[in-house]
C-alpha cells in the first residue's frame, strides 16, 4: 500500500511541474515581449512587468529543486529510510527553497503594486500575497516535520543504545 501512495504522490509532483514548464516556456516569454513594448514607450510599467517575469523565472529553480527533494524524500520512505538523517536533510532543503521563494515574492510586491495601480486590478497583489503565504506555510510545515523527524531519530538512537 505504501508503494501505491508514494507513487501517487510522485505522479502529483510531476504533474505540478507541468504548469511551471508551460508558464516558463510559453506565457512568460509573451509577457516579457509585451513588457518590452512598454519599455520602448518610456512607461515604467514595462520595467515592473520585466521585474516580475524575472522573479518568476528565478523562482522556478528553487520550486523544481524543492519538488526534486520531495521525490527523494518519497523514495526514502519507499526504502524504509524515512527515519534517517538523509530524510531530515531533504526536509531542510525543501524548507530553505520555500523560504527563498517566499522572500523573492516579498521583493516582488512593490512591482505588483505598480502593475495593480496601472491596471486597476488589486487582485494582482492578492495573488502575490497568496504565493507568499503558500510558500511560507510550506516552509513552516517542513520545519515542523524536520524537528519532529529529528526527535524521532534521536529517540530511536537512544533506544538502540539502551537495548
Amino acid at each position: 500500500m505504501r508503494q501505491v501512495s508514494t507513487m501517487f504522490l510522485k505522479v502529483i509532483i510531476i504533474a505540478m511541474t507541468i504548469p511551471v514548464l508551460f508558464l516558463g516556456l510559453y506565457v512568460l516569454p509573451k509577457m516579457a515581449g509585451g513588457a518590452f513594448g512598454f519599455v520602448t514607450d518610456g512607461d515604467s510599467i514595462g520595467y515592473a512587468i520585466l521585474g516580475i517575469v524575472l522573479v518568476m523565472y528565478v523562482t522556478a529553480v528553487p520550486f523544481c529543486l524543492a519538488l526534486y527533494q520531495t521525490v527523494k524524500l518519497l523514495t526514502y520512505i519507499e526504502k524504509d529510510q524515512a527515519f534517517s538523517q538523509v530524510a531530515v536533510t531533504a526536509l531542510t532543503k525543501v524548507k530553505n527553497y520555500a523560504k527563498i521563494i517566499s522572500g523573492l515574492y516579498v521583493l516582488t510586491l512593490p512591482m505588483l503594486y505598480i502593475v495593480a495601480e496601472w491596471d486597476d486590478a488589486p487582485g494582482v497583489i492578492v495573488i502575490g500575497i497568496v504565493i507568499i503565504g503558500a510558500s511560507f506555510s510550506i516552509a513552516v510545515f517542513a520545519s515542523v516535520l524536520q524537528r519532529l523527524l529529528q526527535k524521532a531519530i534521536d529517540y530511536k538512537e537512544e533506544n538502540d543504545l539502551t537495548v
